[in-house]
């Protein structure tokens, strides 16, 4: 399919690279990318044949005489190049779309999508089946392009993979075999106009599902409820009446598997997460032993509620993976109250005002970001205190002055990191950093 083609690749990063790599052989490609990207990277490509031009406006060198678009998931549908390659009639998908098509025929593909709990969610189910001796390749928006591994697959592999909604919007024929939706809120609206299309986006996850396909469904969240109404997939579902929590007991298909006592992860939305893993568990016939094992040891995920340290008894915990209110919400019903929370970023319009149930926890808000006047705003609303404080070195530096033993900070920002920093991990490293020194 894709053979002796002209393919324009949009944004670098790593599935560009990777996708460049894989379809260099048979194919002529050009990368346009608005950043200088590692030498080293860009010195392979070119000696595989693959052109590179650092430019802000790749639509200048995009024409009718390409075959395709690979677009890297970061870049906004609405961008000019997109929108030249409508114009005319030129297709547009992503790497792990191009990757689909690389695969092992019989590879069987689990899906995890979701707007929070996904990347928890999808590590969980990695460490089980690793421990249960099971052939496992984990990538997508995890970390690890589809690319990169679509030709390690083979008849006994099983492909898990993390799929964004950033992902989910440039894929037309992929297709999994069991597909899981933690669970849907209004986010990344920016990025897709508007909540209806973000969902129309999330239910492709479930796309060419057939009687044989499985759509493993939160049944406590209506809006996933509503958007798989008319899917053809066997639905399952977790927080129903068969595969629920009770009295601090995860039960599945009615029968009691693990005391929350016994597992290291607390909070119920992570409780949630567990329960849609160990469902997957009964389609796959893994022994629920390997998941209590793992479950007594697995921490998390690094910047998802990710303890830092214990100082002078004021306690830091990083949550920078949370770039939406409800995710920040998830973090505040965590904890008790005393909460010094650093809030902000990029300005997404998302709306602060859905974390007013919870002000009775929150001690000091430290506003950061393009975002933060508009959490001032929301702040003295609500009679919190509040710091502006532009930048998260500015804010622990008022944190440092204001705590005292027995208070929680809390890095939650409910706001992407993009107006200040490359992704999400670098504002939680950076927060991490400064904690360190207080010790």
């Amino acid at each position: 399919m894709y053979n002796n083609k002209k393919i324009f690749i949009l944004g670098m990063a790593k599935s560009g690279y990777e996708v460049a790599k894989l379809l260099s052989e048979s194919n002529e490609i050009l990368i346009c990318d608005a950043k200088n990207q590692d030498e080293n990277s860009i010195k392979e490509l070119e000696s595989l044949g693959v052109k590179i031009i650092i430019t802000s406006e790749p639509e200048n060198f995009l024409n009718d005489s390409y075959d395709v678009v690979i677009k890297n998931p970061g870049v906004f549908p609405y961008h000019p190049c997109i929108t030249k390659a409508e114009t005319l009639n030129i297709p547009v998908v992503n790497e792990m779309e191009v990757a689909f098509h690389y695969l092992n025929p019989k590879t069987k593909i689990i899906g995890v999508t979701g707007s929070n709990g996904k990347t928890t969610t999808t590590t969980l189910i990695n460490e089980i089946l690793e421990s249960a001796g099971v052939n496992v390749i984990l990538g997508g928006n995890i970390g690890t392009p589809l690319s990169k591994v679509a030709k390690n697959t083979t008849e006994d592999t099983i492909l898990l993979l993390e799929i964004s909604d950033h992902q989910l919007n440039d894929l037309h024929e992929f297709k999994t075999d069991i597909s899981i939706l933690t669970n849907l809120c209004p986010t990344h609206l920016d990025y897709h106009g508007s909540y209806e299309k973000y969902l129309s986006v999330k239910k492709k996850i479930f796309n060419y599902h057939t009687k044989e396909s499985i759509a493993i469904i939160n049944a406590s969240n209506s809006d996933s409820i509503n958007i798989t109404n008319d899917i053809a997939s066997t639905k399952v579902y977790f927080n129903d009446s068969n595969n629920y929590l009770k009295n601090g007991i995860i039960y599945i298909n009615n029968e009691p598997i693990i005391s929350t006592n016994d597992i290291l992860l607390k909070g119920i939305h992570n409780y949630e997460n567990i329960l849609a893993a160990l469902v997957l568990l009964t389609k796959l016939n893994i022994d629920f032993k390997y998941a209590k094992k793992v479950l007594q040891e697995f921490k998390g995920v690094e910047h998802r509620l990710e303890y830092v340290a214990t100082i002078n008894d004021v306690v830091y915990y990083n949550d920078s993976k949370s770039t939406n209110p409800v995710a920040t919400i998830t973090a505040l019903k965590s904890f008790d109250a005393n909460i010094h929370l650093i809030l902000g970023g990029m300005e997404r319009s998302q709306d602060f005002n859905d974390l007013a149930p919870y002000n009775n926890k929150i001690k000091r808000i430290y506003a950061i970001g393009e975002v933060r006047s508009r959490i001032v705003e929301f702040a003295q609303n609500n009679s919190i205190p509040v710091f502006s404080c532009e930048t998260l070195k500015l804010a622990m530096e008022n944190i440092k002055e204001n705590t005292k033993p027995g208070d929680t900070v809390l890095l939650s920002p409910a706001s992407a990191s993009w107006d200040q920093y490359a992704k999400f991990e670098d504002r939680g490293d950076e927060f991490k950093n400064i904690v360190n020194t207080y010790k």
